[in-house]
C-alpha cells in the first residue's frame, strides 16, 4: 500500500473510532429548505435501506481520490444526479455493507480490490425515502480499472482529496430539479454540482479529515 494511503487509513480508523461529527456536519452542505430528520423517529416501514461506498482510490503518482458516478437519466428521483457508487438493499445481500460492495461492483466494476475500514453517520433521504448507509472503503490497487455500468453509469468522475479538502470547491447558488429551483451549497468537480445527500456525506467526511 502507497505511504501516503496508509497514513490517510490509519487517521480515518481512529477517527471512526470516535464520536462522528454527525449531523451537524452533514448540514453544512445540506440545500437551504431540508429539514431535519430525527432518525430514531424513523420506524421500519417507513424508509428503504440502501447504502453507498466512498472508495479512497491511488494512482500512480501517489495522488488520493474519490470516485463518484454521474448517473444516467432515468424515470426516479436521482436522475442524472452526481453520487457515490450504491443503491437499495436487496434480499440476497445479508447487510449493507455488503450492499455497499455489490453497488460498486455493478456500478464501475470494483470488488474484490475493495476493504471496508468503516462507515460514517446515516443519513435519511426525504425525496426517495432512501435511509443511507455511507461505508468508507479503500482500493487495493493503484489505479483500479474502472467499467460504468452501460445502462445506469453516464461517466465516472474522480474527486481530488486535495480538492475536497480546498475550500474553493464549495460554492452556493441553485440547482433545477423538475423545474424547481433548490438554492444550496454544492463542490463544484469537474464542472458538475454534488449535492444533496453526497455533499452532506462528503461534509461529514472532510469534517473529520480536517480534525487534528
Amino acid at each position: 500500500m502507497l505511504f501516503v494511503l496508509e497514513l490517510l487509513l490509519n487517521k480515518l480508523k481512529i477517527e471512526l473510532l470516535s464520536a462522528l461529527p454527525g449531523i451537524e456536519a452533514q448540514y453544512l452542505m445540506a440545500p437551504v429548505s431540508r429539514p431535519r430528520i430525527d432518525l430514531a423517529s424513523l420506524e421500519v416501514g417507513q424508509y428503504r435501506p440502501s447504502a453507498v461506498l466512498i472508495l479512497f482510490c491511488s494512482d500512480d503518482k501517489n495522488n488520493l481520490f474519490i470516485p463518484l458516478i454521474e448517473r444516467l437519466p432515468y424515470l426516479g428521483a436521482h436522475s442524472a444526479q452526481i453520487s457515490f457508487p450504491g443503491g437499495k438493499y436487496e434480499d440476497g445481500d445479508e447487510n449493507l455493507q455488503n450492499t455497499a460492495i455489490r453497488e460498486c461492483f455493478e456500478e464501475i466494476g470494483l470488488r474484490e480490490e475493495i476493504e471496508i475500514i468503516g462507515k460514517l453517520t446515516s443519513l435519511y433521504i426525504p425525496v426517495s425515502g432512501f435511509l443511507v448507509e455511507p461505508y468508507i472503503g479503500f482500493c487495493k490497487i493503484i489505479n483500479p480499472p474502472m467499467v460504468p455500468h452501460e445502462r445506469e453509469v453516464k461517466n465516472v468522475l474522480e474527486l481530488s482529496l486535495n480538492n475536497l479538502l480546498d475550500e474553493k470547491l464549495i460554492e452556493h447558488g441553485t440547482v433545477e430539479v423538475d423545474g424547481n429551483k433548490i438554492k444550496t451549497p454544492y463542490f463544484l468537480v469537474e464542472g458538475h454540482k454534488v449535492w444533496g445527500a453526497t455533499a452532506m456525506i462528503l461534509s461529514e467526511l472532510k469534517t473529520i479529515l480536517a480534525r487534528s
